[in-house]
């Protein structure tokens, strides 16, 4: 991984000459000048264009793998799904994982014929795959962190004949590789920590099987579920940071958990890092890192809505992965867990002044 982290930084580099820009240009062009069509890298901006390619292949790099550029996560997800289900197949979903997911099966997939089934993400751990064509799972899971033994899954679901989804927008292939473990397809919100900065959406596909990536290429060209030359601009330079980052984020929820766990205050707290933690043990095996999500839980909806509103240092929204910290009350779109329950996103602040804000805010 070292390596690749390396090469993110120069793969633009390899390829230029003299008085060629080192930045990478942002081109927002939809058409492209075809004399004619054979050997034209473009065509048209709905089949690909430059800057899409440049962070492809940044991505690329870090999955090991081919890799295919959507508007949002969601438009991935939507890709990963639609692209590998037809009427009469069943798709297994965790029941507690991000919620729009859920959504968009039950609202669009059920009605064209396919069965959706969803249980709990703990369940993945002993559920029959049988009869299932794609299994999809979220691992640690939005926003309750539990944790899912991607191997296994993958060896039950391929011997009961479905393939394998991952969604690994928590962990990032910095911290996960779902690819290397058995999974088919990765599907990813690069939204969140990868683009870093909460000012572009993006999301991407992720696959070996040359057969069902073109699958998943062709959704996105015939769909028209194309992402945007200045998002991905955005993203190819978030990704350059993203090691960094990381380690900063990572250290402090680290920190910030530790401290939560013993404060009195606080009625439960979930983060794969701390030893006492559930999910702990298999985190160490399959994870490279724990994350910089915590899961927090107050007395009630109101306590924890005056600690985000006390604290200067924790923006009130409802997405993860920035370069800020951030706090939501999960209950409140839905998600099945405690009215107190809060996601918190941890960032880049030193953590000493993050957590005296939290501290405070707690009293």
């Amino acid at each position: 991984m070292q390596r690749r982290l390396a090469d993110v930084l120069h793969h633009r580099s390899a390829g230029l000459e003299k008085g060629d820009p080192v930045s990478l240009p942002l081109t927002s062009s939809t058409s492209f000048h075809l004399p004619e069509v054979q050997g034209a890298p473009y065509i048209y901006a709905r089949n690909g264009q430059p800057t899409w390619s440049a962070v492809e292949a940044q991505l690329a790099l870090l999955e090991d793998a081919e890799v295919v550029g959507f508007p949002s996560g969601m438009g991935a997800i939507s890709a990963a799904l639609f692209a590998s289900l037809k009427t009469g197949d069943r798709v297994i979903l965790p029941s507690d994982g991000y919620y729009v997911t859920r959504v968009l099966s039950e609202g669009f997939l059920a009605p064209l014929g396919v069965d959706v089934v969803q249980i709990p993400t703990l369940d993945y751990a002993t559920a029959d795959f049988t009869g299932a064509a794609v299994v999809y799972l979220e691992t640690p899971s939005n926003p309750g962190l539990d944790v899912v033994d991607i191997a296994d899954v993958c060896a039950r679901a391929h011997a009961a004949g479905a393939i394998v989804i991952v969604d690994n927008t928590t962990m990032t292939p910095l911290m996960q590789r779902p690819l290397d473990l058995g999974a088919d397809l990765v599907v990813a919100a690069d939204t969140k920590a990868p683009a870093g900065h909460s000012d572009a959406l993006f999301g991407h596909v992720a696959g070996r099987d040359a057969a069902r990536m073109a699958r998943v290429r062709d959704w996105r060209r015939l769909s028209g579920a194309v992402p945007g030359s200045m998002e991905a601009w955005l993203l190819h330079r978030g990704l350059e940071t993203l090691d960094v980052r990381l380690e900063r984020m990572c250290a402090s929820a680290g920190v910030i958990a530790a401290r939560l766990a013993e404060h009195d205050a606080v009625r439960a707290l979930r983060y794969p890092g701390l030893p006492d933690d559930p999910a702990h043990a298999l985190s160490k095996r399959q994870m490279q890192g724990f994350g910089f999500l915590i899961g927090v839980t107050l007395e009630n909806a109101t306590v924890a809505e005056r600690f985000l509103e006390r604290c200067p240092y924790l923006v009130r929204s409802t997405s993860f992965g920035g370069t800020h910290s951030a706090g939501e009350r999960r209950a409140r779109w839905g998600d099945a867990v405690p009215e107190g329950f809060l996601r918190l996103s941890i960032g880049v602040e030193p953590v000493e002044a993050l957590w005296d804000a939290m501290a405070e805010a707690l009293r």
